[in-house]
């Protein structure tokens, strides 16, 4: 996931820069006066309107570039694996509790008297018991 990261960050610097220099390089709504008088305009590579369109598509097109690696750039640093993180490590063994054991009555020894089995004070609970 780091290798996308660092890839989607260049391309994203990359983006930002493309658009400072398109946009640098595009002249204003003013400009157009200018080139009716000679400032040579008319005479370069895309002709007088042609570069407005060119540079105006590209910065257009750079812009929704720098947009989706601005997604992509906030999904990838929410979306974070855990470092060293297994399949196995997510899921934490709890120590062993022994399960504390309840006294029964034995064969041999005298059974509780009628009246105190099941008191609420006496910590013991019938729930358990099958009814005869």
């Amino acid at each position: 996931m780091e290798i996308w990261h660092t890839l989607i960050l260049i391309v994203h610097v990359l983006a930002a820069l493309g658009i400072i220099g398109l946009v640098l390089l595009q002249h204003g709504k003013g400009a157009d006066v200018g080139a009716a008088f000679g400032s040579g305009a008319s005479g370069s590579l895309f002709g007088a309107t042609g570069s407005a369109n060119f540079l105006s598509r590209m910065t257009a097109v750079l812009a929704v570039v720098f947009f989706l690696t601005s997604l992509g750039l906030a999904y990838v640093a929410t979306h974070k694996p855990r470092a060293d993180a297994g399949v196995m490590d997510s899921t934490k063994e709890a120590p062993a509790v022994p399960v504390p054991s309840i006294p029964t009555p034995q064969s041999g020894t005298p059974a509780e008297p009628a009246g105190k089995t099941g008191d609420i004070g006496s910590g013991t609970s019938r729930a358990n018991e099958v009814p005869k």
